[in-house]
């Protein structure tokens, strides 16, 4: 569709269902270059006017036959149950869209029923994105049952959805026979059983997937023995490349459990230890698994763990052994002077890239110290999969 004239669908379609003109939709619908596959970003936070049910029907009706929008980014407006019935109009056969951004809207379990009926014949949307929507238990087991017929989404976000047990049990079954996704994140699901029986699901379920490449388990409360039953799971699995723990409760004992999976697993790259308590002991037990031959870790975050010398001495000493480690963030743990000389020689010596670590070095009166740099463990494994071409405007 021409720029004009889809602009113009814009102002017809809000005149003739009596809706006043959201003027920041106007303007990107007005800048929209239709020679190429773009993303439409209008997250509500960047804009004077959030996003309400009845921007939602007016956009759809705009973006119905169109075929230059590959991507949609409605993320932090006032979308509810009633706005997604009408969105679900471009998920139909024929969609263009790839990639669906609902994160912190206003939907709840009878949205997530509506997208999931219309997902399970839906053979285009590649990514779908619910974060920080209270879709609950019932959202999840709707959800579920997409992915029991739907083999062609690769993402899916549910973090901080209040997600009980019974919709996490419900997902990882789903994911034993789903052969398309290969990103989930349930961060911060509301866990109440002290049993971590959700932890054996998840474990069975990576035992039988092999297309999972991405798994996000932040905030869930796990602890150690969720902890031993993930690694059960995980020593049979080698297709996860990117596993998220931030957050949670496992302490050293947890820790050996891991690293007795990385010593043997060349696939998994990217590990998130993010504000656990590992200590001394779960840090020793890490750098010996990273100077084990079969240990294909790339990446690690171990903020925050209560570390002192002797484990980040000896995380120091491992990356220096093992060149396949090229990323290490160690803010928020005890960095004692021996611990900054020990970083300062990695960085100088080019082993340890400075915007690959979340520390950098500066020297005063003779001492050498450690200050926090802008750098973090990337959030995301399989972003390179999205839609590339972006259409936006700069903030009002």
């Amino acid at each position: 569709m021409a720029n004009e004239s889809m602009s113009e669908s814009y102002k017809s379609a809000c005149s003739d269902n009596q809706i006043k003109r959201n003027p920041h939709i106007a303007e990107v619908l007005e800048k929209l270059r239709a020679d190429e596959n773009v993303t439409l970003k209008l997250p509500g936070n960047k804009q004077r006017q959030r996003l309400h049910d009845e921007d939602a029907m007016v956009l759809c009706k705009c973006l119905q036959n169109n075929k230059c929008v590959t991507g949609l980014d409605l993320r932090y407006n006032n979308i509810s149950d009633e706005g997604v019935e009408r969105l679900s109009g471009l998920l139909q056969e024929d969609s263009s869209l790839l990639s669906l951004d609902l994160m912190f809207n206003d939907i709840l379990a009878g949205g997530a029923e509506i997208l999931s009926t219309v997902l399970q014949s839906n053979t285009t949307l590649r990514s779908l994105a619910l974060s920080g929507n209270k879709l609950g238990s019932r959202g999840a087991v709707r959800l579920a049952g997409m992915l029991q017929r739907n083999h062609s989404l690769q993402e899916l976000q549910l973090a901080d959805c209040d997600l009980g047990v019974q919709g996490v049990i419900a997902l990882t079954i789903a994911l034993k026979s789903n052969t398309g996704l290969l990103s989930l994140d349930l961060s911060r699901a509301l866990l109440s059983s002290l049993q971590e029986e959700w932890a054996v699901h998840v474990s069975e379920m990576l035992v039988g997937n092999s297309h999972l490449v991405e798994l996000h388990l932040g905030r869930m409360g796990m602890t150690d023995a969720g902890m031993e039953r993930l690694a059960d799971g995980l020593t049979s699995n080698y297709s996860l490349r990117y596993l998220d723990l931030r957050c949670n409760r496992v302490t050293r004992d947890g820790v050996s459990h891991l690293a007795k999976v990385l010593k043997l697993n060349p696939t998994l790259e990217v590990v998130d230890l993010s504000f656990n308590r590992m200590e001394d002991e779960g840090a020793v037990y890490l750098s010996e698994a990273i100077t084990s031959p079969g240990c294909g870790l790339r990446e690690l975050s171990v903020k925050g763990n209560s570390i002192s010398a002797e484990g980040l001495l000896s995380l120091a000493q491992a990356t220096g052994a093992n060149t396949r480690l090229t990323h290490l963030y160690i803010w928020g743990n005890h960095l004692e002077e021996p611990v900054c000389h020990a970083f300062r020689e990695l960085m100088s010596s080019g082993r340890l890239l400075p915007e690959q670590t979340d520390v950098s070095v500066y020297e005063v009166d003779g001492r050498v110290f450690l200050a926090e740099a802008p750098h973090s463990l990337r959030r995301r494994y399989n972003s390179s999969r999205k839609p590339t071409h972006i259409q936006s405007l700069p903030p009002n």
